[in-house]
C-alpha cells in the first residue's frame, strides 16, 4: 500500500511539473518512478531504515502556509537591505534551541530557517541549531522560538 501510494504522488508530481500529456513524456514519467521506486526498495531490504512521518496533516498543512507568508516577509527584508543605498549589515551566528522529538521534526525546523531568506542553519548540535543571519536583531531569536513551537505542535508528541 506504501509503494502505490508513493508511485501515485512521484507520478502526480511528475506529471504535474512536466505539464506535458504527450505518450511518450508519460512513459518516461512512469519508467522513471518504477527505477526510484526499485531503488528503494533495494535500499529497503538493505538496511530497513525508515523515518516515521508522524505529523498531524491539517497543523503541517497550517504551518506551510504559515511558513510561506514568513518568507514572503523575510524577502523583502532582504530586498529592502539589499537596495539600500549604504548595506549595512548585522551578521551574527548564534545558538537556537530546538523542542522538537523527533527527527523529522528537527528537520523541519532546521529547513524552516534556511528557507527563510537571510538566516542559515549552519550546523546541528544536541539541542540546539548554529544560525547565521545577515541582518540579526533581538527580535531574531523570538520569531525562531515561535518558528519551534509551531513546529513542535505539528508533530504527534511522544515520538522519538
Amino acid at each position: 500500500m506504501r509503494t502505490l501510494l508513493t508511485a501515485t504522488i512521484l507520478l502526480g508530481l511528475w506529471l504535474l511539473m512536466s505539464g506535458i500529456y504527450e505518450p511518450l513524456i508519460i512513459g518516461f514519467g512512469v519508467g522513471s518512478v518504477l527505477i526510484v521506486i526499485g531503488i528503494t526498495k533495494r535500499m529497503d531490504a538493505i538496511d530497513d531504515d525508515r523515518i516515521d512521518v508522524r505529523l498531524k496533516p491539517v497543523a503541517f498543512v497550517g504551518y506551510i502556509l504559515w511558513l510561506l507568508v514568513e518568507i514572503a516577509k523575510a524577502n523583502l527584508a532582504v530586498t529592502r537591505l539589499i537596495l539600500a543605498p549604504k548595506m549595512q549589515l548585522r551578521q551574527h551566528l548564534f545558538p537556537v534551541r530546538y523542542t522538537q522529538d523527533s527527527d523529522l521534526g528537527q528537520v523541519i525546523f532546521a529547513n524552516s530557517i534556511t528557507l527563510t531568506p537571510g538566516t542559515i542553519s549552519v550546523e546541528c548540535e544536541p539541542g540546539h541549531f548554529l544560525v547565521h543571519a545577515v541582518d540579526y536583531s533581538a527580535d531574531d531569536n523570538l520569531a525562531l522560538a515561535d518558528m519551534d513551537r509551531r513546529v513542535t505542535r505539528v508533530e504527534f508528541q511522544g515520538q522519538s
